[in-house]
């Protein structure tokens, strides 16, 4: 019964230490601290979405500018703005959708693939690395996620996120490129907060 437990508590300890890699670990801590310690942070990002059967389905051009939990993401007309609390998300015409950040827990925002805080959300282990760069692969622990997996490439040298591709629940892929990157870029907090007047006067908000 004791060569048993230990058996049980050597392949619990296992499984853990692989569900989190300590080299994996150590790369992305890296990357939440450098995030935790910027005043501001302003992102440019391209996405690409693909379809499972590699079919383009577009291209989009995102500049974000995020500070601490709170950001600001613009798309062409479309406009999220989270304030670390509430999420507005203007649609560019005349409909803005109101959640909490709670609610929007299943997704996977650009602030928080930014952010490099994996550690409740994922398990994770290191795929590759070199002297610049490492690949790593996310997994979400809870697997009502509308996604199956991350995989991540971190720029060694700037301890900060290169690139990302994102499998959803339907095998299609978004590849997320960061095309630029300033985490010295401080924000005044009104520009999080959000403000019903810098919209149409006919936009109607559903709570």
């Amino acid at each position: 019964m004791r060569y048993l437990l230990i058996l049980t508590s050597l392949f619990v300890f296992t499984t853990t230490q692989a569900q989190k890699d300590p080299a994996a670990k150590a790369i992305l801590d890296k990357v939440g601290a450098k995030v935790k310690q910027a005043k501001g942070i302003l992102v440019s990002l391209q996405l690409i979405s693909k379809s499972n059967k590699g079919k383009a389905l577009g291209t989009k051009q995102i500049n974000l500018k995020m500070k601490g939990d709170k950001y600001l993401l613009k798309q062409g007309a479309v406009e999220i703005t989270c304030d670390g609390v509430n999420i507005y998300n203007f649609d560019g015409s005349n409909t803005i959708s109101k959640s909490s950040v709670a609610e929007s827990d299943q997704t996977l925002s650009p602030q928080k693939l930014l952010s490099g805080s994996y550690d409740k959300d994922f398990n994770f282990k290191l795929l590759s690395q070199d002297a610049t760069k490492a690949t790593i692969e996310l997994s979400p622990i809870d697997k009502r996620k509308n996604f199956q997996k991350v995989t991540l490439v971190v720029d060694k040298t700037q301890s900060a996120l290169s690139n990302a591709t994102i499998l959803d629940k339907s095998n299609n892929i978004t590849d997320v490129k960061v095309v630029s990157i300033n985490f010295a870029s401080p924000f005044a907090d009104y520009i999080f907060q959000f403000n019903k007047a810098k919209y149409p006067k006919n936009v109607e908000i559903i709570d």
